[in-house]
């Protein structure tokens, strides 16, 4: 018995409205680093689909950044706890920990040898500090000067040493060292300063903020040398990055923009990005021939320099935690929804994706089914869509409940709904029937065996079997469970129900009489367990949990299973489908999609 994680299909960067977030690239320019809650994203440049995954921060982590050795990631994250871990082993090795602010940690930087590590954000009086990366001591000097959070800070590359911030006092700070001492405070900028960074051959700085303006200076004295634009967006500039050869910058803008500055002649090239909020570009980074944008949506564009009205790519996926998945009947694609309301269709083969476009839900996705080459979804907002598998778009087909869905399920003709008062049922696109319910339902399978029947899990601990026959239920028995159930599904052959609950239970019924098989009731888990799914075989049965762990079990041998442990590293595993016998597909709170090969 063994299991293997086969592929990882990362989250996009966590975003926020008004906030910057930091990318960095590795020193071979190969991988891109962010972060999404408190995870580290490690992403492939040339096949985003590539990706790993660093969990062990135990908040929101802000920002990483690769050593210029390579050997190393720096993370820091809400609590303005640092840690240092290796890039060389699949398990990425702890090297430090330590806390050098009292705030949060919004940008770090590397000295060129890889030695010390300078961090700035937030904190008691104290905004920024530099340390030994082996040690953590303190390197000699003081790097006062702001009188609130730094939100930014670069190192130059080149001796002699030199250190520069920006702050929310609207300052830049300039620093020389070791030991680091103030020498000049520079107030060009009339609101926040939001990045601040230094070309890779050390001879300038460029600093950018929320007035729009883009200043250049001298990177060894400090001096201006030179404004780009008057100014050089129409909205607020959220990060700035040098190109290889030190004689460019990237700009990225809350003006849904893009530029490319000529530092010599202050000539630009524009990318527009939009014309949603969604647009508006929060992060940016130039590596090699790659120059990389991140829009509000958390969607990564790759720019085209040749040509500007016409990103090289755009990589979409998910930001926030993923609630339901679905395969298609062919296995060739797999749709995801998000707490945002946000679908996704996944290339099973490849990894790459595409966002479901017209107008979904806008909020919270609690069910998503494949019927009748149509893929449907249900809302919070009390609707059941449809979306056109072929278009990747919404239909316009909107289906009104009257209730909150929790979940719905595909029957002979239409879709079967369980909302929190009553199970609806829809013909044609229309609510035909309703049976009424004094208990709040939460999960519902069909069973194709003639006269559909229908399991529905509820919060009274209770599983609700249902004869469906046109668009009557009757209620043909109840089945105990000691917690609310969480999660039904009946197995393709359709001679079994599994069923999960709170109480950490994963129970096999038989048919038709819904009798325990082997008289067994799975309970390894530690937590709520959240979803099951069946192998298409139906011996197999994989479940979910909130203590982020997978167990695939055995119909065959009930005494035996194979625990995946931590999963979805602190994260909770929200769905599961399998593809064919021996591979399942997992979804997590993470955001991330995980696929693994099991042998039992």
């Amino acid at each position: 018995m063994s299991y293997n994680n086969v592929s990882i299909w990362a989250c996009l960067p966590r975003t926020q409205r008004g906030q910057p977030i930091v990318l960095n690239v590795d020193p071979k320019g190969k991988k891109l680093l962010y972060a999404n809650n408190n995870s580290v994203i490690i992403r492939d440049i040339a096949n985003p689909a590539v990706a790993d995954v660093y969990t062990e921060h135990s908040v929101q982590v802000n920002v990483a950044q690769y050593s210029p050795s390579g050997f190393y990631i720096c993370s820091g994250d809400q609590h303005g706890k640092v840690r240092i871990w290796d890039t060389v082993n699949p398990e990425h090795l702890l090297k430090a920990e330590y806390q050098p602010l009292g705030g949060g940690i919004r940008d770090l930087c590397w000295s060129h040898d890889s030695q010390r590590i300078c961090v700035a954000g937030e904190g008691r009086g104290k905004y920024a500090h530099v340390f030994m990366m082996d040690t953590g001591a303190s390197v000699k000097g003081d790097l006062s000067g702001h009188q609130k959070a730094i939100n930014s800070v670069s190192w130059k590359p080149t001796r002699p040493f030199r250190i520069v911030t920006g702050s929310e006092d609207n300052k830049c700070a300039f620093f020389e060292g070791p030991p680091f001492t103030f020498k000049c405070t520079k107030t060009d900028h009339t609101k926040f300063l939001q990045t601040v960074r230094y070309s890779p051959d050390g001879e300038h700085f460029a600093t950018g903020g929320f007035d729009g303006k883009i200043f250049i200076y001298d990177g060894k004295e400090g001096e201006l040398k030179k404004e780009l634009g008057s100014p050089a967006h129409k909205g607020g500039i959220y990060a700035v990055s040098w190109s290889p050869d030190s004689k460019k910058l990237l700009s990225a803008s809350g003006d849904k923009s893009c530029k490319i500055w000529d530092v010599e002649s202050g000539e630009a090239t524009e990318f527009q990005m939009g014309t949603d909020v969604e647009d508006q570009q929060v992060s940016c980074i130039w590596s090699g021939d790659n120059l990389i944008s991140v829009g509000l949506s958390g969607f990564i564009t790759y720019l085209d320099p040749s040509n500007p009205s016409k990103p090289k790519k755009i990589i979409k996926g998910h930001s926030k935690p993923i609630t339901r998945v679905a395969l298609t009947a062919d296995l060739s694609s797999l749709y995801t929804a998000a707490v945002d309301g946000t679908v996704t269709v996944w290339d099973v083969k490849t990894g790459e994706n595409e966002r479901v476009g017209g107008k979904g839900h806008g909020n919270h996705v609690s069910g998503l089914i494949m019927k009748d080459n149509l893929i449907y979804t249900a809302g919070i907002d009390d609707t059941i869509k449809a979306i056109d598998p072929v278009e990747h778009a919404y239909t316009g087909t909107s289906i009104s409940l009257g209730s909150q869905p929790k979940q719905i399920a595909s029957v002979e003709g239409g879709i079967i709904a369980v909302t929190t008062k009553e199970i609806c049922i829809i013909r044609d696109d229309k609510k035909v029937g309703s049976f009424p319910i004094s208990w709040d339902g939460l999960c519902i399978a069909a069973c194709g065996m003639g006269n559909d029947e229908i399991a529905v899990g509820g919060a009274d601990n209770l599983i609700h079997i249902f004869t469906l026959k046109d668009n009557t239920l009757t209620e043909k028995t109840t089945l105990q469970h000691l917690g609310a159930v969480t999660d039904v599904a009946y197995s393709p052959d359709t001679r079994y129900l599994v069923a999960c609950d709170s109480n950490r239970k994963v129970i096999v019924y038989s048919l038709p009489g819904y009798e325990l098989v082997n008289k067994i009731e799975w309970g390894f888990h530690n937590a709520r367990v959240n979803c099951v799914a069946w192998s298409p075989n139906s011996r197999l049965v994989a479940s979910g949990s909130l203590d982020t762990m997978i167990i695939i079990w055995s119909i065959s041998q009930p005494s035996k299973h194979i625990i995946i442990k931590n999963s979805h590293p602190q994260a909770q595993v929200t769905g599961l489908v399998w593809l064919n016998d021996k591979r399942v597909v997992s979804t997590g709170h993470d955001g991330i999609v995980k696929m693994w090969d099991v042998e039992f």
